[in-house]
């Protein structure tokens, strides 16, 4: 029986987000970060398990699959396997993935089929593979990338480096499936002691990391380093890197800075006398990067004559750069990849696999992030349907579930919203939400103390009919996937003030109608009921916990905080009155349980 499909199978692996994306004749069948699966945040490791759900999901098997294109940012992945058959690295492959990694054929494989690439080269390719552009050029900036010699990709010689420099920019421009690389930033090594030696790397996101650590004590605490700059007071801290000529120097990180961001255990962050400073230092850094990238996107614009970029990479996640460079660097169309993170390398790793090494045509625009699997009706009622589940909640089958669902968010009601295919990326997009109404100031504080548990400087983002959005937020350009902030207009920020920042502006997300149909008739129901067709979007989850993926997850958030009602597909489910009494009893028993098993020792 000939083969029908043609699929190509990318993978980000080992390092924080591993991920993999699904390719089906071109187009993206399915991707998943792990963390959505195993529920560990940022999960590291073995990728089987993204594999076998991209496969489950297609109803295929490896032995389907065409070609397989990986990257590991910290050594190629042949190299990386080589070394954890013989060093323990838990943080990279712990020892309860050991005997899944050594029988699964892709580990230390050797097929022609099996390639790796390197970091920036997988970002570029997440960018502008799927973007609805013909021609344009790339913008790739993050934390670090590959060494200069691993890099396979040609490059400019003019960017001089050693061998062991690492990447921190790249920039390409392309014309259909061509892409060259224009100019490469590097990074020298530094001396270091584990991860010292990337916080004192002289790049820009390995300068917005290093700050993060130094607030938050957490080098991935970026979109909170955002969210807290608008805090700060400007001009109090000199200034972090500077750039001129096109030319980026990042001085070291001065003793001034040297303060300790690890707090004695009875002392609250929230309440540290260093955080006037903190706020200080949030809004230099973010300062310095809008800087830095307005400099980069203006050089980029004027050498190549582009109309069209694209953007991807970690920093490509801060939004409030995001919105200055699409309004200000002169480009006509700005586009960001939606997984501009690490796990959007499975994207680029698929289509390198695609456009370079199968030479096939990009034809894939990806105009929406919802690639998760469906899961069914009946997994829905399977969720709800388990004993300590029915006694605590009542369902009911909506026959208008958007218009049901309108009149209890206008009721001040906390919603979470599960429907369809889950969203690629870190941001919920309206399958795997929390949604709110924004009309009162106090529901940010509502969300913050019964659900997600997280600090209160932390703004709540918007979602809009994409028709509406001029009329509600400054700037010409789309922002479907959350990832560009907005001024409110001023006649709007006493409507829907629990959306808007402290510095006027919101992370918005526009919906069509066309992308997300159930999402859109939400809005539309909300705004006949209210005049307000704008929406509070969160994830679904609580601090420190990735996005829910399926219906049970969806169930146990929803028992285990505050959230109101749980609507998922057409069935909306409550709490009733047994809940205030078996809930708590369920939360300590596992609570107890938990403790009682991490105390346990073999004998």
């Amino acid at each position: 029986m000939p083969k029908k499909h043609t699929y190509v199978l990318g993978l980000n692996t080992y390092d924080h987000d591993v991920s993999a994306c699904l390719l089906r004749d071109g187009e993206i069948a399915y991707a998943i970060a792990k963390e959505r699966i195993t529920r560990e945040k940022h999960a590291t490791g073995f990728y089987k398990e993204v594999i076998d759900y991209c496969l489950d999901a297609e109803g295929i098997t490896l032995d389907d699959v065409d070609l397989v294109v990986r990257n590991c940012y910290i050594l190629p992945v042949p190299e990386m396997e080589d070394r954890l058959l013989y060093q323990d690295l838990p943080g990279f492959l712990p020892e309860y993935e050991r005997a899944d990694a050594k029988s699964h054929p892709h580990f230390l494989s050797r097929s022609d089929k099996v390639v790796s690439i390197s970091h920036h080269l997988a970002h570029a390719y997440s960018a502008f593979a799927v973007s609805p552009f013909e021609e344009g050029v790339v913008m790739i900036v993050d934390g670090v990338g590959s060494y200069r010699s691993d890099v396979n990709e040609a490059f400019p010689e003019s960017d001089a480096a050693t061998p062991l420099a690492r990447e921190s920019e790249s920039y390409y421009k392309f014309s259909g499936s061509k892409l060259e690389c224009l100019k490469k930033v590097w990074m020298e090594p530094d001396r270091g002691f584990l991860s010292d030696e990337f916080y004192n790397m002289p790049g820009l996101g390995a300068l917005y990391s290093r700050a993060s650590t130094y607030i938050f004590g957490d080098w991935n605490k970026c979109g909170e380093l955002m969210g807290l700059a608008p805090y700060g007071r400007h001009g109090n801290v000199p200034s972090l890197m500077q750039i001129k000529d096109n030319t980026l120097t990042v001085p070291r990180w001065t003793s001034e800075l040297n303060k300790p961001y690890i707090m004695d255990s009875d002392q609250k962050w929230e309440t540290s006398p260093l955080m006037k400073h903190w706020e200080d230092l949030a809004w230099r850094v973010q300062d310095d990067t809008e800087k830095v990238l307005l400099a980069r996107a203006a050089w980029l614009r004027e050498t190549t004559d582009a109309k069209n970029l694209c953007i991807a990479g970690g920093v490509a996640l801060n939004c409030v750069a995001n919105g200055r460079v699409a309004r200000e660097s002169g480009f006509e169309n700005v586009w960001i990849q939606p997984a501009a993170g690490d796990d959007g390398i499975a994207i680029g790793c698929a289509y390198y696999g695609w456009v370079e090494i199968l030479k096939q045509r990009r034809s894939f625009v990806m105009d929406h992030s919802y690639v998760g699997k469906r899961y069914s009706d009946q997994e829905v009622a399977d969720s709800t349907s388990k004993f300590l589940v029915r006694i605590q909640t009542t369902q009911t089958k909506s026959n208008d579930i958007a218009k049901d669902t309108a009149k209890l968010l206008a009721d001040q009601k906390v919603i979470g919203w599960f429907q369809d295919r889950s969203e690629f990326g870190p941001r919920a997009l309206g399958n795997r939400s929390l949604l709110a109404d924004p009309r009162k100031p106090e529901m940010k504080d509502i969300l913050n103390s019964r659900v997600k548990h997280r600090q209160p400087f932390r703004p709540f983002a918007p979602i809009v009919l994409h028709e509406r959005a001029k009329e509600i937020f400054e700037g010409e350009e789309d922002s479907p996937f959350m990832l560009i902030a907005k001024n409110v207009r001023p006649e709007w920020r006493d409507k829907i003030p629990a959306i808007v920042h402290v510095d006027g502006t919101a992370r918005v997300q526009t919906v069509r109608e066309e992308t997300n149909p159930t999402l859109y008739r939400l809005l539309k129901e909300f705004d006949a009921l209210t005049g307000v067709p704008v929406l509070i979007n969160t994830s679904f989850n609580v601090k420190g916990e990735p996005i829910i993926e399926t219906p049970r997850d969806a169930v146990i958030c929803f028992l285990t905080t505050g959230i109101d009602h749980l609507v998922m597909h057409d069935t909306l489910v409550s709490k009733n009155a047994m809940h205030k009494v078996v809930g708590p009893l369920v939360n300590t028993y596992t609570e107890v349980a938990t403790m009682v098993m991490s105390n346990m020792k073999p004998a």
